[in-house]
């Protein structure tokens, strides 16, 4: 529990510390410590123990109290939230205007951990949209936060297109009660079968896939992410890339390996086209934009559809690659929106057109980018490259050569427009600048000779640990890989997971 008590408890204590936004901060950044401290932990229980760990909140035992589980995936899902976490506490110090601070900016990053942690951990399905709310009411506020005109516009569409996700949601999740009484999701992995009719189930499936979908920012309801991701400051912009996509993936992959697995050759197959349609629409909206920010927007879309892939081809090795997939892109898109931010500060803009020179000024920004850069890309050795090439594999020996052909072309397309941000923004020289920068979410630019140390240090040093991390995930993919691959097995034979919840004997 404590991957939920902590930033739970930081966001109650913050609040209690309004007008002190420094004393927040710090807090911030000692609860995301020790959100990572108890994530770390429970991910070694899980391994340790080979099984998934349970635990029933008040006493009350499953199916009808509130379960907690954390099975491979979801105590890595947690350990990845607390490493994006702490980055960006840190890097909020100084990513982060004064204005926003003293508006309560930092207990809703808390609320937001807490929310990510609980979805990622519940074992029953109202309590996973309950965390859904409260995860959306304080990413609502941190995109609003501020009060600049784009962003209110951005936070409307944001917050209307999730609402209309959370109504399908809740209905769906009121229709299956309705039908088996439970809302376990163990206890109706024993019982869907025999309580739902098999055409309505998969009707009851695509609801969800349409309700997750959007929340996941999948193909034809993403449009809302790039129209509201690149408005706020890209410490918020980089907590919902990481985060906020991720749990409605996360959702998909819990309901469709545990609950909905009786017509997997419509269900899944409909999660296939689903994800090549999102990276193809993803990775061509991305090539046509010059602002960095709406650019990277569109790669979060593309990238959800590899995600889909693993998901909809459902053997072993592509549920690998999908737990895998996971981690990589959430810190490399993290990091590179972080990077957003640095290039903002010394360059003065989000647009590549007015950007330049800066492999010259900032030879170790570039640095920082480009590996990053690559790995999205997926050049060897870096994660990235292993990560696609285990849903590629899955692809090929499942017989689905145009996923296979969808994949590597959007990886080409993906590089094209990592290399446009490396010319554009690093490696031409910088144009005569004609104006002021327009007024964005984060603090004002500043040239590289007036930037105090600190304020580097605040900015890059976070940003430079995520690029470690996802660098070490490329160098060390066979290990990770075999946990990935032991998530998977998880996935694919639930009974351990039920055991788990219900007991030997299970419920009735």
């Amino acid at each position: 529990m404590l991957p939920i008590l902590i930033p739970l408890g930081v966001a109650c204590v913050q609040v209690l510390l309004w007008r002190r936004p420094a004393a927040q901060q710090g807090l911030g950044v000692v609860g995301s410590g020790g959100l990572l401290i108890a994530a770390a932990s429970l991910l070694a229980a899980v391994l340790e123990r080979g099984a998934p760990v349970a635990v029933q909140v008040g006493g009350w035992t499953a199916p009808y109290g509130i379960t907690l589980v954390a099975d491979l995936l979801g105590a890595g899902m947690v350990l990845l939230t607390g490493i994006m976490g702490l980055a960006v506490a840190v890097y909020s110090g100084e990513g982060i205007d004064a204005d926003r601070r003293r508006f309560g900016y930092y207990p809703f990053v808390s609320m937001l951990l807490a929310g990510v942690s609980g979805g990622f951990l519940t074992g029953d399905v109202f309590n996973l949209y309950v965390w859904f709310e409260v995860l959306l009411i304080a990413s609502f506020v941190l995109m609003a936060l501020g009060g600049d005109r784009g962003q209110l516009e951005g936070a409307i569409k944001y917050v209307t297109l999730n609402l209309v996700s959370s109504v399908l949601f809740l209905g769906a999740a009121g229709i299956l009660y309705g039908f088996t009484g439970s809302l376990n999701m163990a206890h109706l992995a024993t019982r869907l079968d025999e309580m739902i009719p098999p055409g309505l189930a998969s009707v009851l499936a695509m609801v969800f896939v349409v309700a997750f979908g959007i929340k996941a920012a999948a193909f034809p309801l993403f449009f809302w992410l790039p129209a509201s991701y690149h408005t706020p400051p890209v410490a918020v912009t980089a907590l919902f890339a990481a985060l906020l996509t991720k749990m409605g993936v996360y959702s998909l992959i819990r309901l469709f390996t545990l609950v909905f697995v009786r017509d997997v050759g419509y269900t899944h197959t409909a999660l296939l086209v689903l994800g090549a349609l999102t990276m193809i629409t993803g990775v061509l909206g991305a090539v046509a934009q010059y602002d960095i920010r709406r650019l990277l927007s569109f790669h979060i879309v593309s990238q959800i559809g590899y995600l889909l892939m693993g998901l909809g081809l459902f053997t072993p090795l592509a549920l690998a690659g999908t737990a895998y997939f996971l981690a990589h892109v959430i810190l490399a898109k993290s990091t590179l929106f972080l990077l957003c931010g640095v290039i903002h500060r010394f360059g003065g803009d989000y647009d590549l057109k007015k950007l330049g020179n800066l492999y010259r000024e900032r030879p170790g920004i570039a640095v920082l980018f480009l590996l990053p850069a690559l790995s999205l890309a997926g050049i060897p050795p870096l994660s990235g490259f292993f990560a696609k090439l285990a849903l590629v594999r899955a692809a090929l020996e499942s017989a689905q050569f145009g996923m296979v052909a969808a994949a590597l072309g959007v990886s080409i397309l993906t590089l094209y427009s990592m290399l446009k941000i490396w010319n554009e923004a690093f490696w031409k020289p910088r144009p005569a600048e004609d104006g002021p920068p327009p007024p964005g979410g984060d603090p004002p630019a500043v040239r590289p000779e007036s930037a105090g140390r600190r304020s580097m240090a605040l900015l890059v040093a976070p940003t430079a640990a995520l690029t470690v991390v996802g660098l070490l995930l490329g160098l060390a993919a066979e290990p990770v890989l075999q946990v990935a691959g032991g998530a998977a097995a998880q996935l694919l034979d639930p009974a351990a997971y039920v055991r788990a919840v219900l007991g030997e004997g299970g419920a009735p």
